[in-house]
């Protein structure tokens, strides 16, 4: 199988690398080309344009930021679409609207070519490291088809429904993500007020109920005065946009998701986008205690 793969940022670099490692035949393609070169070293060929990936894959990747980007690469000027056939497998890993999904889903599917949603979390570590958890919507017979591919850049790939479900079960992540964040945030700055030996604090509260992925990654590069981006808060932000029009849709009634989603458009606003979301405690006076 030729396998595409269409956005080489931070998540998409490393996922396009392990396919690489595990013996796949690679093309990549990103909007700013040098940011395929280091792919390039390590044996990808380089897709002139996305007609051109599309036209060379049986399964093409995409992993880029919003939905206006997916849109873009799908069906913009010079997009996929123009090399997309009969046969042809898109699988999408990026973090984007349930709805618009079903209907760019209904669009791929009209040239007799198969979607996925497949949006992943486990951030840049999960991504370096192949550890993803990838949720995908779509048939079950396409997502056979992908697996063997997907293993080469997740350890959990779960079925979650017809085309959309990834995407909504997305949401769902980043609204429980974005809640620890602001826990993990909020506990650490506490520490830091009272003036405890905060690795002390964090080995003992790691250990306890409080306990959870984001104490564990995020507690020490809060510790560190880290705050590079392995997820940034601008795509946090954007993550609990589209679970807070899924929520409105529904009726409301959620204020832990408000509130985050609040915090980390006023972070964005206060110039922390490219922050990684531990940077999200800059917000609360992390550097004032």
């Amino acid at each position: 199988m030729q396998l595409g793969f269409a956005g080489m940022g931070i998540m998409g670099s490393a996922m396009a690398r392990n396919l690489l490692r595990a013996g796949h035949a690679v093309s990549v393609w990103n909007r700013t080309a040098s940011k395929c070169e280091p792919l390039a070293a390590e044996g990808a060929a380089v897709a002139a344009s996305l007609p051109e990936l599309a036209r060379a894959a049986d399964i093409v990747f995409i992993c880029v930021a919003d939905t206006p980007d997916v849109e873009a690469v799908l069906f913009g000027p010079q997009g996929l679409v123009e090399g997309l056939g009969p046969g042809k497998i898109v699988v999408d890993h990026s973090t984007i609207s349930p709805e618009a999904t079903v209907a760019f889903a209904e669009r791929v599917n009209a040239l007799g070519a198969a979607y996925l949603d497949a949006p992943v979390s486990g951030g840049e570590t999960g991504a370096i490291n192949a550890t993803l958890t990838i949720m995908v919507g779509g048939e079950a017979a396409v997502l056979e088809q992908v697996r063997p591919y997907l293993a080469a850049m997740g350890r959990s790939i779960v079925h979650c429904g017809p085309q959309g479900s990834g995407q909504k079960v997305k949401a769902v992540n980043q609204v429980i993500c974005a809640l620890n964040i602001l826990a993990t945030s909020e506990g650490m700055l506490l520490a830091k007020r009272m003036g405890l030996d905060l690795e002390v604090v964090h080995r003992v509260v790691s250990s306890g109920a409080a306990a959870s992925w984001m104490l564990s990654n995020l507690g020490p590069k809060m510790i560190a005065n880290d705050f590079a981006p392995g997820f940034m808060i601008k795509l946090q932000a954007k993550d609990l946009r589209i679970a807070a029009a899924s929520i409105e849709a529904l009726g409301g009634g959620l204020p832990g998701t408000a509130l985050t989603h609040r915090l980390f458009d006023e972070a964005v606003a206060a110039g922390l986008g490219e922050q990684g979301t531990q940077g999200l405690v800059n917000l609360l006076g992390w550097n004032e205690a």
